[in-house]
């Protein structure tokens, strides 16, 4: 029986087929995510992987139906499959606002489900970092919020050499909007057009353009001037400050899909444009108002990083470390009739924190140390009676070849002092 088209095993190191996904893999990004995102004072939080279908209508509207795992469940619930995290993040901050003192920096590392076509960098789920700040509108959240995704990628190893953070702004392109006399009805339809430029022919592109009363030249003049509005200037001189800059370009062709969005903006991508966006985001400043019913109205940005792109990224860079788990020590049973005092030293190890292994069951000396090799132990042990009638242990580095014979007590101390 196969897994369903789009979704992922992930098997344990060493992979029996490259093209298999690493569970190691995963948990080293899970990771370095967690910790740099404590380092900027981020908490975290979740959700159930199972929300009302009304949750994200609310959000996108009716279209994105087609797009969800969604279901009637058996108390006759409209239900979705989590196609992201922002609308679950603004049901539960609008439901305890007043239990946390503002701004709130929360992350999460959700898996999210969307019943798409698949391609490459995009299945139908992945695992996502989200890291948002609510409760504060002044451009250093925003500083704030890109320098958290910059330095995520640089504690996975990337450079400014590697990816750039584009920084656009909904304000700029509503104030362009306004200045050519734009319906307003069409505002929506004109975002998805500037969306899409990248992937779309010049003539489609201008087509829908005039047929908004705009044209392709006017659109491609105000990208090429590139100038900052005071915002995204604020935002510059921020992480110019914090000796960010090379990492970051104005570019407007970044506008974001999403209706929700409502200032600054922004994508990481590689720089050699090979891959889909890294990660993106921006302002949602009317969206917990909408998720709440106008009950909470709170300022608030976030963006999302996947792991496919990602790790796609790293695997080409050759950023992925050697994640052979290894153990710490594999315990030798040599002698079965000191097993059971093999087993209490084996408990007293892992109480401590060690990584141990043994055999479940008899086996000869030759077959346990190559297993021991198998696993990759940093040391065997083997406990001994010395002539007195009392025990030994007897460690073995495997690296160095070392053996040292010390008493039980002290075996579990030498162990740890090894592995710091």
């Amino acid at each position: 029986m196969e897994r369903l088209p789009g979704f992922r095993d992930f098997y344990p190191e060493p992979l029996p087929h490259p093209d298999l996904w690493s569970a190691e893999a995963r948990q080293y990004l899970f990771g370095k995510w967690r910790a740099v995102a404590r380092r900027y004072g981020f908490r975290e939080y979740d959700g159930p992987p199972l929300e009302p279908l009304e949750l994200f209508t609310t959000k996108s509207g009716e279209e994105i139906v087609g797009q969800l795992y969604h279901f009637t469940d058996k108390g006759g619930r409209e239900v979705s499959l989590r196609p992201e995290m922002t609308p679950t993040l603004a049901r539960m901050i609008s439901a305890h606002e007043r239990s946390y003192k503002k701004p709130v920096k929360w992350f999460a590392i959700p898996q999210l489900f969307r019943y798409e076509r698949q391609q490459k960098g995009r299945l139908r789920e992945h695992f996502q970092l989200n890291a948002d700040i609510l409760g504060e509108s002044a451009p250093a959240a925003d500083a704030e919020l890109i320098a958290l995704l910059i330095d995520v990628l640089r504690s996975l190893g990337l450079t400014d050499r590697d990816f750039v953070a584009r920084l656009s702004s909904r304000n700029a392109w509503h104030d362009f909007f306004l200045r050519h006399q734009g319906d307003a009805a069409n505002e929506y339809e004109f975002f998805q057009i500037i969306d899409k430029l990248e992937r779309e022919g010049p003539e489609s592109s201008d087509e829908k353009l005039r047929r908004l009363g705009f044209s392709l030249e006017q659109v491609n003049a105000f990208i090429e001037k590139g100038e900052p509005t005071a915002e995204l200037q604020a935002i510059l001189h921020d992480l110019t400050a914090r000796g960010l800059k090379d990492f970051v370009q104005i570019d407007y062709h970044i506008i974001r899909g999403l209706a929700y969005y409502t200032g600054p903006v922004f994508e990481a991508f590689d720089k050699k444009g090979e891959l889909r966006a890294i990660a993106g985001g921006g302002r949602y400043d009317g969206l917990i108002k909408l998720i709440s019913g106008g009950k909470v109205n709170l300022p608030a940005l976030g963006f999302g990083m996947g792991d496919v792109v990602l790790l796609e990224l790293l695997k080409e860079r050759g950023l992925v470390p050697q994640l052979d788990a290894g153990l710490d020590v594999f315990c030798l049973i040599e002698d079965e009739t000191l097993r059971a005092e093999s087993l209490n030293l084996i408990q007293t190890l892992r109480t401590a924190g060690l990584a141990v292994e043994y055999a479940l069951t008899p086996a000869k000396s030759d077959k346990q140390f190559k297993r021991a090799q198998e696993l990759k132990a940093a040391h065997t042990v083997r406990l001994e009676r010395v002539s007195a009638g009392s025990l030994k242990v007897k460690i073995k580095n495997l690296q160095s070849r070392d053996e040292s014979m010390v008493d039980a007590a002290v075996a579990t101390e030498r162990l740890c002092a090894n592995r710091a």
